[in-house]
Parts: C-alpha cells; structure tokens; sequence
C-alpha cells in the first residue's frame, strides 16, 4: 500500500530541492562572474554568492526546526538553466552578447527561487513553523531585491552594451 504523502512531505522535498539549486548557484556564481565583462554585473554575481551563502545557512535552520537533517535532492530545474548559463560563456564568450546572456540567466535563477521561496514561505505557515517563515521570508526578499537590481543593470548598463555591438 502507498503511503499517503502530506503537504509536510511536500514541503520536505521542495526544501531538499531548493538546497541542492542554492548549493549548485554557489559553485555557479563565482564562474559567472569570472566570464562576466562588465564591472557591475562581476560585482552583482559576487554580491549575490556572499547572499547564497546565507541562505543555504538558513535553509540548515529550517531544516533542524522541522527535525530532519539538511539534504541535497537534484533538482533538475536548476541544472537546466545552470546548463543553459554554461552554453551562453561558451558560445558567447567575448561578444559583447555574453552578459546580457548571463544576466538572463542569472534571472531565470531568481525567479525559479523566488517561486520556491513563496511556495516554501506559504507551506510552512499553513504547517504552523513560524520560525521557518520569517527564515524563508528573509531569502524571499533578498532573492526580489536581486531580480530587481539585476533588470535595473540589464535596463542601464548589459542590454545597451550588447545591443551596440
């Protein structure tokens, strides 16, 4: 007989899931910025790996409030776009294409998180872990407030470059 899942399961393996896409981005980010040209958006992948790295700090706390070790489960939406970001440094490298191309990406990271961070933030409320929710209420922000800073960058500085190209 199937067990039956509940929605404390389904928050159990979103969080895996969203620890394992946290953990890829911080071995990402620093490639990124690394192939990134522009100053602006170099500083922006490094800003944003410091940011990582609280909150995979803070996914362990909310992993130790619900009483479960912190595991990695492979999420494969991160790998793809991952993939994707790896494809553009290749085939974009040197164009001035390449960070309008990795800010693109860098956004589809953020909206995948900021989709997982809701959805977390709204679970957690509904199974009564309140602590969890302002933990994963913090990464929420921070992750709109990186939206928000990298379409700024793309609308001033990325898109100009590579348009003139």
């Amino acid at each position: 007989m199937v067990k039956d899942k509940t929605l404390h399961d389904l928050f159990y393996d979103t969080l895996k899931d969203i620890y394992f896409a946290e953990r890829k981005i911080l071995s990402a980010l620093p490639k990124m910025a690394k192939a990134a040209q522009q100053p602006d958006l170099k500083a922006a992948f490094l800003k944003h790996e410091d940011e990582t790295e609280g909150q995979v700090a803070r996914l362990e706390k909310v992993f130790k409030i619900i009483g479960e070790q912190p595991r990695a489960k492979t999420c494969d939406a991160i790998m793809g776009i991952i993939d994707e970001g790896k494809e553009i440094m290749d085939e974009y490298k040197g164009t001035r294409a390449l960070d309008a191309g990795l800010l693109a990406v860098a956004q589809a990271v953020e909206h995948y998180e900021i989709s997982r961070y809701g959805t977390l933030k709204t679970w957690a409320e509904e199974l009564g872990f309140s602590d969890a929710v302002q933990l994963l209420d913090a990464t929420l922000t921070e992750e709109k407030n990186t939206d928000k800073s990298l379409t700024q960058l793309a609308k001033t500085v990325v898109n100009q470059k590579a348009e003139a190209a």
